[in-house]
């Protein structure tokens, strides 16, 4: 089933028009991503920083894409960040869905 997802095709001017982009699931899984053991080697004050990047690394290693292509919701940086920089959650439940250009979103499931 093709996803509409817009964005303004690069254009910079305020006269720029939205462009829609069609598409196609190619890839939906749910993850449990485990932090706890990951986060214990870090400082406490960074704990929460170097989560958002392991996650990000988590799902790029496991859809095969790369770090760079591997877009993460704002519900998934907030859970992250709840309880403060020093006390991330121990593990997270994530939905994440690649399409056909090798991009990929990452959601709360």
């Amino acid at each position: 089933m093709p996803v509409l997802r817009e964005g303004t095709g690069g254009l910079k001017s305020s006269r720029c028009k939205e462009v829609v982009v069609l598409a196609k699931i190619v890839v939906e899984r749910v993850y449990t991503i485990g932090i706890r053991q990951k986060m214990k080697k870090y400082p406490r004050w960074l704990r929460a920083k170097k989560s958002v990047k392991y996650v990000r690394k988590f799902l790029s290693r496991h859809m095969k894409v790369d770090p760079d292509n591997v877009k993460i919701d704002a519900s998934i940086n907030e859970k992250l960040w709840e309880r403060g920089a020093e006390k991330p959650p121990a593990r997270i439940r994530v939905r994440a869905v690649k399409f056909d250009d090798g991009i990929v979103e990452a959601e709360l499931a």
